[in-house]
């Protein structure tokens, strides 16, 4: 049977070193499941893949889209579904790696059949927003579904918004229309979680958060500084900078809390990717541990 081998693990932990690899091992290719390394103009902030490790396996859905282009993790599953059918005659293992859990999701397990939102409750929640802000909504979500509230992204309007106006519409939680049952697929899946202890994460998260404003994150923010409005750039690394940018925040305070938000998403995907008992967990350097158990099970 055809093999997905899913490589995840928070921001910092080392997924892209090791996803060359494991690629080069089964003589394979990789696909990304990062919502951010998507974008064509997001190079540094997003610690997308360099032109030399390109080069080394050949990648998919990495620098694919424009800044403005609509993007999705329902067509995200079905371009790579597509994707993996054609694979699947050249390799019988592909792999899969990235921090983007909804994405990681899609694939492993099929988006959620969640109700379109109609018209007025858009309205109503939009109007919300405005007046109250977003930390109201975000208190207001903590009431209606604490379970979702625990591991969205709070400062990302966007995902608070559509929570709440399910929970509006409907009167259910969010998170009930979340747990619908996995899809089926017709390959089989064998995910590979990294772990670090949390100091030694946190070290890393800083050490290149430095690297990428070594590396000209602050001239690539600057470039994309007139979309900032767009989804795309609601993304840690870059509203700080934007902050710096329009003189509100010092260099190295918008640094800082570039390190301390990379920190709170860390925990955020921990969270998330704990609950799924499917994951098989490995320290970064434990390699060789690693290959023995996949070899085991392809």
């Amino acid at each position: 049977m055809k093999t997905l081998i899913v490589l995840i693990g928070p921001t910092g932990v080392g997924k892209t070193e090791l996803s060359l690899r494991l690629a080069e091992q089964f003589k394979t290719c990789i696909v990304s499941a990062d919502s951010r390394q998507l974008y064509a103009d997001l190079k540094i902030g997003t610690a997308a893949p360099t032109p030399e490790q390109l080069q080394r396996v050949k990648h998919y859905f990495v620098g694919t889209l424009k800044l403005t282009d609509y993007y999705s993790a329902a067509q995200y599953e079905a371009e790579v579904l597509k994707l993996l059918d054609t694979l699947y005659t050249r390799h019988d293992v592909v792999l899969l790696t990235g921090g983007s859990m909804m994405y990681v999701d899609a694939v492993c397990k099929g988006i959620d059949d969640i109700p379109t939102v109609d018209a007025e409750t858009r309205e109503i929640m939009l109007q919300k927003y405005e007046t109250e802000g977003l930390e109201r909504l975000c208190a207001e979500l903590k009431l209606l579904d604490p379970e979702y509230h625990k591991i969205v992204d709070l400062k990302n309007p966007k995902r608070v918004i559509h929570a709440l106006e399910i929970c509006y519409m409907t009167g259910k939680t969010y998170t009930s229309f979340r747990t619908q049952q996995k899809k089926e697929r017709p390959f089989r899946i064998l995910k590979i979680g990294l772990t670090r202890d949390r100091e030694e994460l946190y070290e890393r998260i800083n050490h290149r958060v430095e690297q990428m404003i070594e590396d000209g994150l602050m001239e690539e923010a600057r470039r994309v500084y007139p979309y900032r409005t767009l989804n795309s750039l609601n993304t840690v690394g870059y509203k700080e900078i934007f902050n710096y940018l329009d003189g509100e925040w010092t260099l190295p305070f918008a640094i800082e809390k570039i390190q301390q938000n990379s920190r709170i998403y860390s925990r955020k995907q921990m969270t998330w990717f704990k609950r799924d008992e499917e994951i098989r967990w490995f320290h970064p350097e434990q390699e060789t541990e690693i290959l023995e158990y996949l070899r085991s099970q392809i």
